[in-house]
């Protein structure tokens, strides 16, 4: 006897329940009720991830950042509780790790990023113990603020690897946070500050560098360039690095230790017929249409493209996904573009942070009319009060990114 598996279809099924997700099937539903869309997604609770570097740093907690997932789906939007096991784009379908079989007319990818904690030696096992900890990880952020806290002397490394990582100025938010913590507290003169990255720049963009190595240097942080951690031994309290390039190995020894782990597509992407050759999901740069498959779209962390890996590129590719959607599935041209914006709120201490947006190739993007590398306490409200707000009551409710634009301006 054959066995034989369920079916189901929908006019648009959406893999990923994360920030593109939500907002893009939002953005569906409010421009047309009467298409049929699913969410894939197996996660019960859904967080504003970009909290997390103010959780570390005690201005938030962890349970403000997060939201039961079931609450955030649209209306007449169905929920598939699973996780996706592969893709046949050939046959336009989805199967799921419980067998069942998804089919669509089109389909967004929007799985967001993995976190590779195994490719550390010895991270998965020691962190949030022995001073290891990660704002990378819901459960470590609150151990953050705790490590942070009660250091009052020693070796604090803060660590960054090779691009792309999402939100690539979290690493170093990281660093600053906790060193006006401890300027506050009267003891930055006791710790021994380092921020280890694989890079060779502090930021991808450069016009932002020197108001970022300037606060490097305010704090006094010991910066090696071209390092990445490869081997972390929690008891011993020390954290093995690779020169970039070279074999050489060089071992530090830390009383607190902050990591960001290597980052890749996720396993179910890389490994399917949608992936590049680096294993991301291989779209247009500006319709954000698969370049092999018509009909298939993405959005978010999972794109092969060289915009930044933030919520607010997720937020601003949702109307362009969906407008090209409905318009693919009416037989339209293409006419939404995607320019590569990108933004990411650096907090250089408690009460100021450099807003730095741009564009594909680093074109500065900026939305208020001051010098944004200047550190600003307007950009903290705007971290810390408004952009969460507008995540929650606007972004995932599928409202236009240019319309929250136009909002603030007029603040």
């Amino acid at each position: 006897m054959v066995e034989t598996h369920s079916v189901e279809r929908f006019t648009v099924v959406i893999v990923g329940g994360g920030a593109g997700g939500i907002s893009v099937a939002a953005r569906l539903r409010r421009r047309d009720p009467h298409i049929t869309i699913a969410v894939i997604d197996p996660s019960a609770t859904h967080a504003y991830q970009p909290g997390w570097t103010l959780v570390g740093a005690g201005v938030m907690t962890s349970a403000q950042t997060l939201r039961q997932e079931g609450g955030l789906i649209p209306k007449d939007v169905t929920w598939l509780r699973e996780a996706v096991q592969s893709f046949q784009p050939d046959e336009q379908s989805v199967t799921l790790e419980n067998d069942q079989v998804v089919e669509y007319q089109r389909l967004i990818v929007c799985p967001g990023i993995q976190l590779d904690w195994d490719s550390v030696k010895g991270l998965k096992e020691t962190l949030g113990r022995h001073g290891v900890t990660s704002n990378y990880d819901r459960d470590s952020a609150a151990y953050t603020w705790e490590c942070v806290r009660h250091l009052g002397q020693g070796k604090a490394i803060f660590t960054q690897p090779s691009m792309p990582i999402k939100c690539a100025g979290a690493p170093q938010k990281a660093v600053y946070l906790s060193s006006d913590y401890w300027r506050r507290e009267g003891v930055l003169h006791h710790i021994n500050v380092q921020f280890c990255l694989a890079g060779g720049a502090l930021f991808g963009v450069p016009y932002f560098v020197p108001s970022l190595q300037k606060t490097m240097d305010y704090y006094g942080v010991d910066i090696h360039y071209k390092e990445n951690l490869i081997a972390v031994d929690g008891e011993k309290k020390e954290a093995t690095f690779q020169k970039v390039g070279t074999d050489e190995t060089v071992v530090r020894s830390f009383d607190m230790l902050h990591v960001v782990p290597p980052q890749s597509a996720p396993a179910f992407v890389k490994n399917s017929p949608l992936a590049n050759d680096n294993g991301w999901l291989d779209v247009d740069p500006h319709t954000l249409q698969h370049k092999r498959y018509a009909t298939v779209f993405g959005l978010g962390d999972v794109l092969g493209t060289s915009n930044a890996k933030t919520a607010a590129a997720a937020r601003d590719q949702a109307p362009i996904v969906a407008g090209n959607v409905l318009n693919s599935l009416s037989g339209s041209p293409l006419t939404e573009q995607y320019d590569g914006y990108g933004a990411c709120p650096l907090t250089v201490s408690y009460g100021r942070v450099v807003l730095a947006e741009f564009l594909y190739g680093g074109k500065v993007a900026p939305t208020f009319p001051y010098d944004q590398r200047k550190p600003s306490r307007f950009a903290w409200l705007l971290k810390t009060q408004i952009f969460p707000r507008l995540y929650w009551n606007g972004m995932l409710r599928g409202v236009d990114p240019r319309v929250t634009h136009k909002v603030l301006k007029d603040t």
